[in-house]
């Protein structure tokens, strides 16, 4: 399962309702964050997630409210004799990271390693993998080098017992397990391959945008996304500030053909979300405001990917 906590979904300066970016994940025990913005830690807290746990930090881009939170999660996680080395991946993190660093007078007491991601082209990188999903980033178009991200399941063969029993008479016992772990075997002299019986079940895919103006490099990436996590600071379009507006960040999903839009990222003129949520759906039904701590579950199933959206309570001011 893939649990997905927004800890900040406002832009800019801050409001009562809503923190400054950053995306809690956490899969099969391994659990990171997409940007941290001032106040994330707070957020953390908050929310009853033990941060000391968080071992990659994926920074779309260093504009502050999307990074300063990474001083005071340091520091914390300093005071809290944290051994485990930290990893911050975003586009020169390198220089960024010692730059923080740089700021303290003895340095935390664990190791910080700026990870640098690809901030221009159009391909789709590789940057973090393990045996159950990868992270994959590109670049976008901001006023700033800026990267998207994505994580991605590791699609899983299952052996279809009735059709190698059928074709075969293969059933089930050790040679099916060796057969998912080596994908293929030898059974009554004859060569079996996991495409032979196999049935494939697609990862789970989440992609999010961080800030960018719509551009193709965006559609790729998200491209048959469960989830895309799009920033929609404005109504329209703000071309000066290299923002998405709400319709075109839908005509993304659309293209990309994902099966729910999450829009985040919002400037704090706006009260009234509901125009916005309007404007969205009136070209891509499947999409969802997101809050401060709005939660989302995914599974995945041979029948496709299962959602649980939990929202927060609602407050009376912005």
């Amino acid at each position: 399962m893939l649990e997905i906590v927004f800890l900040g979904t406002g832009s800019g300066i801050p409001t009562r309702r809503r923190n400054h970016s950053a995306i809690w994940l956490r899969y099969e025990g391994e659990t990171m964050l997409w940007d941290c913005g001032e106040g994330t830690q707070r957020q953390l807290l908050k929310a009853g997630i033990n941060f000391m746990k968080i071992n990659n930090i994926f920074i779309t881009h260093w504009h502050a409210d999307h990074w300063a939170g990474l001083i005071g999660l340091i520091q914390t996680m300093n005071l809290e004799s944290r051994k485990e080395p930290l990893y911050i991946y975003g586009p020169d993190a390198e220089r960024f990271v010692s730059d923080i660093l740089d700021l303290d007078y003895w340095g935390p007491r664990f190791k910080i390693i700026g990870r640098d991601v690809p901030s221009e082209g159009g391909d789709i990188a590789e940057i973090f993998k393990t045996k159950t999903f990868e992270i994959l980033s590109t670049p976008v178009n901001h006023t700033v080098p800026a990267a998207a991200y994505c994580f991605k399941e590791t699609d899983r063969w299952n052996v279809d017992i009735k059709k190698a029993e059928r074709l075969y008479g293969l059933r089930q016992g050790p040679l099916v397990g060796r057969l998912k772990k080596t994908g293929k075997i030898t059974f009554r002299g004859k060569t079996i391959t996991l495409e032979d019986v196999g049935i494939i079940t697609r990862g789970m895919k989440v992609v999010y945008s961080g800030d960018t103006r719509p551009c193709r490099n965006m559609v790729n990436l998200a491209m048959d996304a469960d989830i895309l996590i799009h920033d929609a600071t404005f109504m329209e379009d703000q071309e000066d500030r290299m923002h998405t507006g709400v319709a075109d960040a839908a005509k993304t999903a659309k293209k990309a053909d994902v099966r729910k839009l999450i829009l985040t990222h919002f400037s704090r003129r706006y009260i009234d979300m509901k125009p916005l949520e309007n404007e969205a759906k009136k070209i891509f039904r499947d999409t969802v405001l997101a809050e401060d701590f709005m939660k989302i579950k995914l599974k995945n199933r041979e029948s496709g990917t299962e959602f649980k959206i939990e929202k927060p309570r609602q407050h009376k001011k912005n």
